[in-house]
């Protein structure tokens, strides 16, 4: 089991920027692929972007493609979501998780049921 633990989240006006991160501990995080979702009020839960253990490959949903950027830094142990031009709708509980299955490459990134452990969540709000 992993515990991770984002912060960085907060209240911004459109087109200001925000960076996530998620600290991992208990696991062996250069071997997961790492996820961000988020949830905002009144809606399910959503795929935003992943990165694979290398960080060699990344996934995002096409509503941030463009505007945000996931990375890892395996020796710290750490995922980061860089978002810039955030937008009101951005507005939303964000999460991190970890896919541990030895078998990520063939399993879908956008898909919270290939990932086992998750954050508590960190609040993001953007003003228009």
């Amino acid at each position: 089991q992993v515990q991770l633990v984002e912060s960085g989240g907060g209240l911004v006006q459109a087109g200001e920027s925000l960076r996530l991160s998620c600290a991992a501990s208990g696991g062996t995080f250069s071997r997961y692929r790492m996820g961000w979702f988020r949830q905002a009020p009144g809606k399910e839960r959503e795929f935003v972007a992943a990165i694979s253990w290398s960080g060699g490959s990344t996934y995002y949903a096409n509503s941030v493609k463009g505007r945000f950027t996931i990375s890892r830094d395996n020796a710290k142990n750490t995922v980061a979501l860089q978002m810039n031009s955030l937008k009101p709708e951005d507005t939303a509980v964000y999460y991190c998780a970890a896919d541990r299955s030895p078998i990520q490459i063939t399993r879908q990134a956008s898909d919270e049921k290939n990932y086992e452990d998750w954050g508590q969540g960190t609040q993001v709000t953007v003003s228009s």
